[in-house]
């Protein structure tokens, strides 16, 4: 069997596939993942992805590109060239499998699976219906499940990446707490100010600390590191970082794609949750975490990208003291 799982938004979503990416390899001879540019780290990470096809589709993410019809010509040729048995379609809870499968359907692939609440007409095999509550790792795995697709004996079920790359060369030797402190949205994100004075606080207390971010988050995590940290902004791919993260002994991060990564690789989370999502489907999952942020705040559920509520509340009320005592506690509970 050639199976083809989409994902197509971002690094996080498409670490949060993985465990049904697995279960469809189980059973399949070959997977491909059609994801997003911005899954597409993380797809070359997950172990049973035989191929990688990017596409950036128009229904996706905040900035999608204009409905081209030469440039989904061009998808639907690829994807029917491939000649695919089946397809699993794998989207958040508020995100339509349909505009994906209907791409699809025109590409003849004769069976397609995914979760939806809109009545899919002929353009789903396998209609699934989300259970309340489920975490979105669970949710995938449950919607590959009603394609046939179950994990293979002694799969848990958590997030996995590829073995990662020994980073002692970036790190240097010794234990470290890595301080992550960009976010995709600016309402997941914790003030700057107060992630450099968690820094400085958490060196105080004895902690080595190492800040990570991306290449466009380079004055970030300069302001965040200070004198205190080593700063490795910029200078990690999705497979270095992943490497930096399996050897920490904690992250502290927001709700963003690192601290998936974390769990993925089995280190702990300190998680600065914003709960413009929910925390129990978008959670650090599998691994032991403290999350901090009030879950009741009135941006609760609203998905906004940039905080609806003066002052960010939910996020800046908690302070350096509180993530210094929930590494602490996660490093005792270690022990």
């Amino acid at each position: 069997m050639k199976a083809l799982v989409v994902r197509l938004d971002s690094f996080g979503d498409v670490l949060l596939a993985g465990p049904a990416v697995r279960a469809v390899a189980a059973r399949a001879r070959h997977v491909t993942m059609l994801c997003g540019p911005r899954g597409e780290p993380a797809a070359r990470l997950l172990p049973g992805v035989d191929e990688v096809l990017v596409w950036d589709a128009p229904w996706e993410g905040v900035s999608p590109p204009s409905v081209d019809e030469a440039d989904i010509e061009a998808v639907v040729r690829r994807v029917r060239a491939a000649a695919y048995d089946t397809a699993l379609i794998l989207t958040s809870f508020h995100q339509s499998p349909l505009p994906t499968a209907l791409m699809l359907r025109m590409a003849q692939v004769p069976r397609i699976g995914a979760d939806s609440v809109d009545h899919p007409g002929r353009l789903l095999d396998v209609r699934h219906r989300r259970l309340p509550g489920r975490h979105e790792a669970e949710a995938a795995l449950d919607t590959a499940a009603a394609m046939g697709f179950v994990p293979a004996a002694g799969d848990d079920g958590r997030l996995r990446v590829l073995p990662a790359p020994d980073t002692v060369g970036l790190t240097g030797n010794g234990p470290y707490v890595v301080v992550h402190p960009g976010a995709s949205a600016p309402a997941r994100a914790w003030s700057p100010d107060r992630c450099a004075e968690a820094v400085t606080l958490l060196a105080d207390a004895g902690f080595r600390v190492v800040v990570t971010g991306g290449p466009h988050e380079a004055a970030l995590t300069r302001r965040v590191s200070g004198d205190v940290a080593l700063n490795l902004g910029g200078r990690t791919d999705a497979r270095k970082l992943a490497g930096i993260l399996r050897t920490a002994d904690v992250l502290v991060s927001g709700n963003t794609g690192p601290a998936h990564l974390a769990a993925a690789v089995g280190t702990p989370v300190v998680s600065l949750f914003s709960p413009v999502v929910p925390a129990d489907r978008w959670g650090p999952y599998g691994v032991r975490s403290v999350l901090l942020g009030d879950q009741r705040a009135p941006c609760a559920d609203s998905r906004a990208r940039h905080c609806p509520v003066p002052g960010h509340p939910c996020l800046n009320e908690v302070t350096p003291q509180d993530v210094v005592r929930a590494v602490q506690k996660l490093l005792k509970e270690s022990a």
